[in-house]
């Protein structure tokens, strides 16, 4: 089972609740992440619009994203909403907890390989690549991108060291956001051409902000200019390319030149 290292959720963090019983006021959830201890959602935390039944909303086994509301550490009492988790969150959080299973999946065959307990592999390697990349999983695909060295940065020590580069480099894909698009750029002064490549170029300093990234920039015959971008993340690739036609734009009037933008599909 996926864990957290504290003992109690904290207020307004989002959890992986799994409905154990439904009663007519209200609803009994074990925490996923938090060694199945219980919650409760109360009635008028269920849903924002109307219904006749809490069971038109929660089903008994069903597994749903909520938002701690209370907690009361020494009674061991936790309030939680379903309401007021938005669809954004609904969706961060499902896809954190997908990669936290991956994430234990993967320590869970480092420990069976060095005959050691799960528990061992989130103390002695789980743990520290979460402190060190934000999440376990990302210290697996760290692994898998960059090699060892990163994994030794994060503290780890063998022989869990070789075990977790080995485990990353076989089951860790890497998959990709890509996004592309179309600039038109114009400009009739008498050195246009050059003008043109400097706007074309101007972006080139942003990559400093950004890690595991790729831009290429081709022309599809003047004055249409293609751009195709990859990142780890569609929401890396869409920063970078808010930031590269910032600049293009920048330069663009700088240089007197027309410039327009459209996206494209790959």
């Amino acid at each position: 089972m996926v864990r957290k290292r504290r003992r109690l959720p904290a207020r307004n963090e989002l959890v992986i609740g799994t409905v154990k019983k439904i009663f007519e006021h209200g609803a009994f959830i074990t925490l996923d992440e938090y060694g199945g201890i219980e919650a409760y959602c109360p009635l008028n935390e269920v849903s924002h619009s109307w219904f006749h039944h809490i069971r038109e909303v929660l089903k008994e086994g069903q597994k749903r994203v909520f938002k701690v509301i209370r907690v009361n550490p020494v009674k061991m009492h936790i309030d939680v909403s379903l309401k007021r988790v938005s669809e954004g969150e609904k969706k961060d959080k499902m896809f954190e907890w997908k990669r936290a299973q991956r994430a234990e999946k993967l320590l869970e065959l480092a420990a069976k390989k060095l005959g050691k307990t799960l528990d061992d592999a989130y103390r002695e390697a789980g743990w520290k690549m979460e402190d060190y990349f934000g999440e376990i999983y990302a210290g697996f695909e760290e692994a898998a991108l960059r090699g060892k060295d990163v994994l030794v940065k994060a503290g780890l020590k063998e022989p869990w060291l070789s075990v977790i580069y080995e485990l990353a480099f076989v089951y860790v894909e890497i998959r990709k956001a890509k996004i592309s698009g179309e600039f038109i750029v114009r400009c009739y002064e008498k050195d246009g051409v050059e003008r043109i490549k400097k706007v074309l170029t101007s972006w080139r300093d942003v990559l400093k902000k950004y890690q595991n990234v790729e831009v290429k920039i081709y022309t599809e015959g003047a004055p249409r200019y293609r751009i195709d971008l990859t990142a780890l993340d569609y929401k890396t690739a869409e920063a970078l390319l808010k930031d590269i036609l910032s600049k293009v734009r920048e330069e663009a009037a700088k240089q007197k030149c027309i410039m327009e933008f459209k996206r494209v599909k790959r």
